[in-house]
């Protein structure tokens, strides 16, 4: 497969945010040619699919400014550099819903959209976990929603959950039965 990676030469810094930069590499072609590849540089994130019960979960709804709508989502958030992802995940789970403690297991990791951006995000599954006080940062505005995991899944094939991690956390949930029951949605 060496016939298809491209040699990075440099990278422009376009512009450096307090979430995400804009970066343009040039890169060498498999074939000798230059060219340029526009990204977003991400650290990266967690999203937490967290069990209260065998059949509850805790998700959260929260205003998402870029489709101006108020989405429901699995408890998410972005790493710190060089910060543990499962320490990140306690964290934010903490900070958006109150909820702490409990098992914390590795459900799988992705990239969103490879084509455009290096952010990977490390999906978690939470049991055993008990409430307490949300606090969230300064500028988040998030209600906490408690939900039986069969109807988290019925919004989602219903077109209600558009959110990708929160999409794929329900699948892959769904595919291997991590509730107490097999799922049958119709």
């Amino acid at each position: 497969m060496d016939h298809l990676f491209e040699r990075h030469l440099k990278t422009q810094r376009v512009y450096r945010g307090n979430a995400v930069d804009f970066c343009v590499d040039q890169v060498r072609l498999p074939n000798g040619k230059k060219a340029t590849r526009e990204y977003l540089d991400h650290p990266g994130a967690v999203g937490i699919l967290a069990f209260i019960d065998r059949e509850t979960i805790v998700m959260v709804r929260q205003y998402r400014h870029p489709v101006r709508e108020v989405t429901l989502e699995i408890p998410a958030g972005k790493l710190a550099k060089g910060e543990n992802p499962v320490l990140c995940a306690r964290r934010e789970l903490k900070e958006e819903t109150g909820y702490f403690g409990g098992k914390m297991e590795p459900l799988l990791s992705y990239w969103p959209t490879p084509a455009f951006a290096n952010e990977i995000l490390h999906l978690f599954v939470a049991r055993k976990i008990k409430p307490g006080a949300s606090s969230p940062d300064d500028d988040e505005f998030i209600d906490r929603t408690v939900i039986s995991l069969r109807d988290a899944l019925k919004l989602l094939h219903r077109g209600k959950i558009k959110d990708s991690k929160t999409v794929i956390a329900l699948l892959a949930c769904q595919s291997m039965k991590l509730g107490s029951k097999p799922l049958r949605l119709r």
